[in-house]
């Protein structure tokens, strides 16, 4: 597999509410610095700032090459469920994917902040529907493994307050397949960030971009692995401890 050859390696609803765990009150009384979420990035990437999320675009594969967020518990709770057409970002210059690039593909325009975490925002949720936050992906991967570990932060987000997430594309080698005129990445990274009373929690995913269907266990990682793959500092802002372990029992929820 892609990845495995690159790697040496509650709240509860409550009469509409959420309880406050323990972790969330935490959360509150520790003050994560503004922009934790974004990774490190050069001054020749494009950096799209919209309502709900950051992106680097990339002009060459048409993809974006990491897309960042904060989720907080509210917003995981978010409600609206406005239906928008996939478009193209009108404040990202050419190149950029289109609708056509995608034209019987066989790929899921695949989300990056996926929908569900942008409920919170009509604004918010059209803008998730951007080209600059969508990537080619393979459909069961999307619809099962990348599914599962988006439900998985959503969960994190109300037991702990906020998350703070970082996600993209990785490509394997100097020509990718193309659909239309965007490349098809090999495999996409994920990594999470939760600020607690005791520090920062981190954790990372890399998940092929193939059929995939395992519980989001199966693709945990530390970030620090992440980051060997991805060849960027995914939370700069966090203490490089955080990034090289994680333990699961803090994100089996």
């Amino acid at each position: 597999m892609f990845i495995v050859n690159m790697m040496v390696v509650a709240a509860c609803m409550l009469s509409g509410c959420f309880r406050v765990s323990d972790a969330v009150a935490q959360a509150v009384a520790t003050k994560a610095p503004a922009g934790l979420e974004l990774p490190s990035y050069t001054d020749d990437e494009d950096i799209i700032v919209h309502l709900g999320y950051t992106a680097s675009y990339n002009h060459v594969s048409l993809c974006p090459d990491w897309v960042a967020w904060e989720l907080t518990a509210e917003e995981a709770n978010g409600q609206n469920d406005g239906q928008y057409s996939f478009s193209r970002d009108p404040d990202v210059r050419f190149p950029k994917a289109s609708r056509e690039d995608y034209s019987r593909s066989g790929f899921d325009k695949g989300h990056m902040a996926p929908r569900a975490d942008m409920r919170w925002s009509c604004q918010a949720l059209e803008e998730s529907y951007y080209f600059t936050n969508i990537c080619p992906q393979d459909h069961e991967m999307n619809s099962q493994a990348w599914r599962k570990i988006e439900e998985l932060t959503r969960r994190l987000a109300k037991r702990y307050g906020s998350v703070f997430v970082v996600c993209g594309p990785i490509f394997g080698g100097d020509n990718p397949r193309k659909i239309g005129g965007v490349s098809v990445p090999n495999a996409f990274f994920k990594a999470l960030a939760v600020s607690t009373a005791n520090g920062y929690r981190t954790v990372g995913f890399l998940v092929d971009n193939n059929p995939q269907s395992f519980s989001p266990r199966h693709y945990a990682v530390s970030v620090d692995s992440v980051e060997a793959v991805v060849g960027r500092n995914l939370f700069p802002l966090v203490d490089e401890e955080a990034e090289a372990v994680f333990d699961w029992k803090n994100w089996n929820h």
